[in-house]
């Protein structure tokens, strides 16, 4: 069975994160942990989660660990594959530049999983050229990345930036997981 740790960051599209959760877990193949950013559990509680997910939910850094590793760091290990769905411009921001100021940025640093990224926020926001070269910095770093689409936003506007369909951002899980060799914890290879 292969782990997915699944960060969700605060937006509005956190609610399509509860879908993913249920299809990844329906695939019996697949035992998912999700960390949540506090921002994020304003948009969807953590009991959500545990509930889809079947396992409890990570957002403190300074919760007390079920064992005596660091929650970020065993969940770290433990990634076949990290997931950041949806993942905010701040987030995006922090990982590029190695800030490890929560539970998600620091499993994220000390992981050496394959790490897919969903991006969703405003299209100003996403067009930003800092977000751009923070996208384009993650990539050199063999990030994958499951692109935001245009429609109609929550702020009003219609731009690129709604986070892709959970069904793709499933399908993308599934072609990162595949053993085929290329994708490694160590490697982090496209």
């Amino acid at each position: 069975m292969k782990t997915v740790v699944l960060g969700v960051t605060g937006s509005i599209a956190a609610y399509k994160a509860c879908e993913l959760t249920r299809m990844l877990i329906k695939s019996n193949a697949i035992d998912v942990h999700v960390i949540m950013t506090a921002a994020a559990a304003e948009f969807v509680t953590p009991l959500t989660f545990r509930t889809l997910s079947r396992n409890p939910v990570a957002i403190n850094m300074f919760d007390d660990p079920e064992d005596w590793i660091p929650e970020h760091i065993s969940l770290a290990e433990k990634a076949d594959l990290l997931v950041i769905a949806p993942c905010t411009a701040n987030v995006i921001a922090k990982i590029a530049h190695g800030f490890s100021d929560d539970m998600l940025c620091s499993t994220v640093l000390a992981t050496r999983a394959p790490l897919l990224i969903a991006p969703a926020m405003n299209s100003g926001m996403f067009d930003n050229p800092a977000t751009q070269a923070n996208i384009a910095l993650l990539k050199t770093r063999k990030a994958h990345f499951v692109e935001p689409k245009s429609g109609d936003l929550a702020c009003g506007t219609i731009g690129q930036g709604r986070m892709a369909p959970p069904e793709d951002i499933y399908e993308r899980i599934l072609e990162v997981l595949k053993p085929s060799g290329a994708h490694s914890k160590a490697g982090n290879e496209s």
